[in-house]
Protein backbone atom coordinates (compact mmCIF):
# COMPACT_ATOMS: atom_id res chain seq x y z
CA UNK A 1 0.00 0.00 0.00
CA UNK A 2 1.35 3.40 -0.98
CA UNK A 3 1.89 5.98 1.76
CA UNK A 4 -0.22 9.13 1.76
CA UNK A 5 2.96 11.19 1.40
CA UNK A 6 6.71 10.72 1.53
CA UNK A 7 8.87 13.10 3.54
CA UNK A 8 12.53 12.99 2.54
CA UNK A 9 15.41 14.14 4.68
CA UNK A 10 17.90 16.02 2.49
CA UNK A 11 21.53 15.62 3.58
CA UNK A 12 22.60 12.03 3.08
CA UNK A 13 19.27 10.93 1.58
CA UNK A 14 18.85 13.10 -1.52
CA UNK A 15 22.45 14.29 -1.84
CA UNK A 16 25.58 12.83 -0.24
CA UNK A 17 26.65 16.06 1.44
CA UNK A 18 27.60 14.47 4.74
CA UNK A 19 30.73 12.69 3.56
CA UNK A 20 32.43 15.90 2.40
CA UNK A 21 31.42 17.69 5.59
CA UNK A 22 32.88 14.89 7.69
CA UNK A 23 36.09 14.66 5.63
CA UNK A 24 36.70 18.38 5.99
CA UNK A 25 36.34 18.22 9.78
CA UNK A 26 38.48 15.07 9.93
CA UNK A 27 41.25 16.98 8.16
CA UNK A 28 41.11 19.69 10.83
CA UNK A 29 41.44 17.04 13.54
CA UNK A 30 44.34 15.34 11.77
CA UNK A 31 46.15 18.64 11.27
CA UNK A 32 46.10 18.93 15.05
CA UNK A 33 47.24 15.39 15.78
CA UNK A 34 43.90 13.72 16.51
CA UNK A 35 41.41 11.39 14.87
CA UNK A 36 37.66 11.98 14.54
CA UNK A 37 36.06 8.54 14.89
CA UNK A 38 32.89 8.02 12.90
CA UNK A 39 31.08 6.70 15.98
CA UNK A 40 31.61 10.08 17.64
CA UNK A 41 30.83 12.21 14.61
CA UNK A 42 27.47 10.58 13.83
CA UNK A 43 26.04 12.15 16.98
CA UNK A 44 25.54 15.41 15.06
CA UNK A 45 24.18 13.89 11.85
CA UNK A 46 20.59 14.94 11.24
CA UNK A 47 20.84 17.87 13.63
CA UNK A 48 23.69 20.33 14.11
CA UNK A 49 26.72 20.92 16.26
CA UNK A 50 24.40 22.07 19.05
CA UNK A 51 23.51 18.42 19.61
CA UNK A 52 27.16 17.36 19.79
CA UNK A 53 30.13 19.47 18.75
CA UNK A 54 33.35 18.23 17.11
CA UNK A 55 34.66 21.73 17.67
CA UNK A 56 34.30 21.33 21.43
CA UNK A 57 35.76 17.83 21.21
CA UNK A 58 38.91 19.07 19.45
CA UNK A 59 39.38 21.93 21.88
CA UNK A 60 39.01 19.50 24.78
CA UNK A 61 41.53 17.12 23.20
CA UNK A 62 44.12 19.80 22.47
CA UNK A 63 43.53 22.23 25.32
CA UNK A 64 43.44 25.01 22.72
CA UNK A 65 40.89 27.38 21.24
CA UNK A 66 40.52 27.74 17.47
CA UNK A 67 39.34 30.42 15.10
CA UNK A 68 36.36 28.40 13.90
CA UNK A 69 35.08 31.24 11.72
CA UNK A 70 38.29 31.26 9.68
CA UNK A 71 38.40 27.46 9.59
CA UNK A 72 34.75 27.40 8.53
CA UNK A 73 35.39 29.67 5.54
CA UNK A 74 38.13 27.33 4.31
CA UNK A 75 36.06 24.21 4.97
CA UNK A 76 32.91 25.54 3.32
CA UNK A 77 34.73 26.42 0.11
CA UNK A 78 36.14 22.90 -0.19
CA UNK A 79 32.84 21.25 0.84
CA UNK A 80 30.84 23.09 -1.80
CA UNK A 81 33.38 22.30 -4.50
CA UNK A 82 33.23 18.60 -3.64
CA UNK A 83 29.44 18.41 -3.41
CA UNK A 84 29.07 20.24 -6.73
CA UNK A 85 30.65 17.19 -8.40
CA UNK A 86 27.85 14.91 -7.22
CA UNK A 87 24.50 13.82 -8.59
CA UNK A 88 21.54 12.81 -6.45
CA UNK A 89 21.86 9.62 -4.41
CA UNK A 90 21.06 6.33 -6.21
CA UNK A 91 17.34 5.85 -6.67
CA UNK A 92 16.33 9.42 -5.87
CA UNK A 93 15.30 10.43 -9.38
CA UNK A 94 13.57 7.12 -10.07
CA UNK A 95 11.64 7.25 -6.79
CA UNK A 96 10.50 10.82 -7.39
CA UNK A 97 9.44 9.98 -10.95
CA UNK A 98 7.40 7.04 -9.66
CA UNK A 99 5.77 9.13 -6.93
CA UNK A 100 4.75 11.67 -9.55
CA UNK A 101 3.22 8.94 -11.72
CA UNK A 102 1.18 7.43 -8.86
CA UNK A 103 0.33 10.85 -7.34
CA UNK A 104 2.10 10.40 -4.00
CA UNK A 105 3.04 13.91 -2.82
CA UNK A 106 6.59 14.45 -1.60
CA UNK A 107 8.32 16.94 0.67
CA UNK A 108 11.83 17.65 1.90
CA UNK A 109 12.28 18.04 5.66
CA UNK A 110 15.75 19.18 6.69
CA UNK A 111 17.58 20.67 9.67
CA UNK A 112 19.73 22.56 7.17
CA UNK A 113 18.89 26.07 5.96
CA UNK A 114 16.77 26.93 2.94
CA UNK A 115 19.83 28.56 1.40
CA UNK A 116 21.64 25.22 1.51
CA UNK A 117 18.79 22.88 0.58
CA UNK A 118 17.08 25.03 -2.05
CA UNK A 119 20.36 25.75 -3.82
CA UNK A 120 21.25 22.07 -4.21
CA UNK A 121 17.71 21.04 -5.18
CA UNK A 122 17.80 23.69 -7.89
CA UNK A 123 21.19 22.52 -9.15
CA UNK A 124 19.96 18.92 -9.26
CA UNK A 125 16.77 19.93 -11.08
CA UNK A 126 14.55 18.40 -8.39
CA UNK A 127 12.60 21.40 -7.10
CA UNK A 128 9.43 20.64 -9.06
CA UNK A 129 9.10 17.17 -7.53
CA UNK A 130 8.39 18.49 -4.04
CA UNK A 131 5.14 20.00 -2.81
CA UNK A 132 6.89 21.44 0.24
CA UNK A 133 10.43 22.10 1.45
CA UNK A 134 10.61 22.50 5.22
CA UNK A 135 13.93 23.66 6.66
CA UNK A 136 15.58 25.26 9.66
CA UNK A 137 13.63 28.41 10.47
CA UNK A 138 10.28 27.01 9.34
CA UNK A 139 9.63 25.59 12.83
CA UNK A 140 10.92 26.52 16.30
CA UNK A 141 13.36 23.62 16.69
CA UNK A 142 15.32 21.34 14.40
CA UNK A 143 15.79 17.58 14.66
CA UNK A 144 15.81 15.58 16.95
CA UNK A 145 12.85 17.72 18.08
CA UNK A 146 9.67 16.85 16.13
CA UNK A 147 8.88 20.42 15.05
CA UNK A 148 10.04 20.24 11.43
CA UNK A 149 8.13 17.03 10.75
CA UNK A 150 5.04 18.36 12.52
CA UNK A 151 5.20 21.42 10.27
CA UNK A 152 5.61 19.24 7.17
CA UNK A 153 2.67 17.02 8.16
CA UNK A 154 0.50 20.11 8.64
CA UNK A 155 1.49 21.50 5.24
CA UNK A 156 0.91 18.18 3.48
CA UNK A 157 -2.59 17.93 4.95
CA UNK A 158 -2.36 14.25 5.79
CA UNK A 159 -2.29 12.33 9.08
CA UNK A 160 1.21 11.83 10.42
CA UNK A 161 0.72 8.05 10.41
CA UNK A 162 0.27 8.21 6.62
CA UNK A 163 3.42 10.27 6.01
CA UNK A 164 6.38 7.94 5.49
CA UNK A 165 9.70 9.54 6.42
CA UNK A 166 12.96 8.62 4.67
CA UNK A 167 15.83 9.18 7.10
CA UNK A 168 19.51 8.34 7.38
CA UNK A 169 20.18 9.43 10.97
CA UNK A 170 19.20 8.62 14.52
CA UNK A 171 18.30 12.26 15.18
CA UNK A 172 16.04 12.25 12.15
CA UNK A 173 14.36 8.99 13.11
CA UNK A 174 13.69 10.27 16.64
CA UNK A 175 12.24 13.48 15.23
CA UNK A 176 9.91 11.65 12.84
CA UNK A 177 8.72 9.17 15.45
CA UNK A 178 7.96 11.90 17.96
CA UNK A 179 5.88 13.59 15.26
CA UNK A 180 3.95 10.33 14.77
CA UNK A 181 5.42 9.39 11.38
CA UNK A 182 6.68 5.93 10.39
CA UNK A 183 10.29 5.77 9.23
CA UNK A 184 12.12 4.01 6.43
CA UNK A 185 15.79 4.10 7.41
CA UNK A 186 18.28 4.25 4.55
CA UNK A 187 21.76 4.74 6.00
CA UNK A 188 24.70 6.02 3.98
CA UNK A 189 28.44 5.55 4.40
CA UNK A 190 28.46 7.92 7.37
CA UNK A 191 25.51 6.39 9.22
CA UNK A 192 25.62 2.71 8.24
CA UNK A 193 26.87 1.76 11.72
CA UNK A 194 23.80 3.18 13.49
CA UNK A 195 21.24 0.86 15.05
CA UNK A 196 18.02 1.57 13.14
CA UNK A 197 16.08 -1.31 14.69
CA UNK A 198 13.38 1.13 15.85
CA UNK A 199 12.58 2.09 12.26
CA UNK A 200 9.48 0.54 10.72
CA UNK A 201 11.44 -0.27 7.58
CA UNK A 202 15.12 -0.53 6.65
CA UNK A 203 16.60 -0.46 3.14
CA UNK A 204 20.08 -0.39 1.70
CA UNK A 205 19.19 2.37 -0.74
CA UNK A 206 16.30 4.18 -2.38
CA UNK A 207 16.70 1.73 -5.25
CA UNK A 208 15.68 -1.08 -2.91
CA UNK A 209 12.94 1.08 -1.35
CA UNK A 210 11.43 1.79 -4.78
CA UNK A 211 11.12 -1.92 -5.45
CA UNK A 212 8.68 -2.18 -2.51
CA UNK A 213 6.28 0.52 -3.71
Amino acid sequence: MLPGAILFDFDGVILDTEWSIYKSMLEVFQENGHDLPMEDYVQCIGSDFGTWSPETMLEDLTGRTFDWKEIGIRRNKWIREEIAKLDAMPGVRETLDYCRIVSVPCAVVSSSSHDWVDRWLERLGLVSYFDEVVCRGDAPRIKPAPDLYLEAVKRMGRPAAECLVIEDSLNGMKSAHEAGCPVAAIPNRITRGIDFSDAEFQYLSLVEFLETL
